[in-house]
């Protein structure tokens, strides 16, 4: 019973939360919390031949379909040779078809197909799920909190780019 109600487990801030160890708590729950969120989806990512960075390019081609290869490169922050492999495993897969851009014919646009988009549908679930109990237990202010403390980590010229994801181009 206690894993269900883990909140109690966690200390309150304190009002020195610049210091060291309030730092370092904070990065730990960052690495902590991010690899057991990966962990939910990682069976399932295996039964399909898949890994982390195939799903991750999943998610955001979901998110903005049409998305070029270097918008995509943006937004992932690999390198072209990483993300080149991963594109031709999933075109050759079925999973996402490419097409030359509407304003640049020397861009690829990226579509999911009918079966990468219920893939992608299926594991994002198992996250949307992890995410849900997350939140429920956290409370709407923390999470704004979690929302605003992620944002300050992010350069700003992110910011804008991140906030357009899942808009209507």
């Amino acid at each position: 019973m206690a894993e269900e109600n883990f909140l109690s487990q966690v200390p309150a801030a304190s009002a020195l939360f610049l210091r060291e160890e309030e730092v370092r708590r904070g990065i730990e729950y960052l690495f902590f919390g991010h690899a057991a969120l990966w962990r939910t989806i990682d069976a399932r990512l295996a039964e399909n031949g898949l890994g982390r960075a195939h799903y991750r390019a999943l998610y955001f081609i979901a998110r903005q379909p049409g998305l070029t290869i270097s918008d995509l490169l943006a937004l992932l922050g690999i390198t072209k040779q990483s993300l080149g492999r991963v594109i031709k495993e999933m075109e050759a897969r079925a999973l996402l078809a490419t097409r030359p851009g509407n304003r640049d014919r020397r861009q690829k646009e990226l579509r999911l197909t009918p079966e990468g988009r219920q893939l992608e549908s299926a594991i994002f679930s198992q996250l949307r799920d992890a995410m849900s109990r997350a939140y429920t237990h956290a409370g709407q202010s923390a999470v704004t909190g979690f929302w605003q403390v992620n944002e300050a980590l992010l350069p700003p010229r992110d910011r804008g780019r991140i906030a357009k994801l899942g808009k209507e181009a």
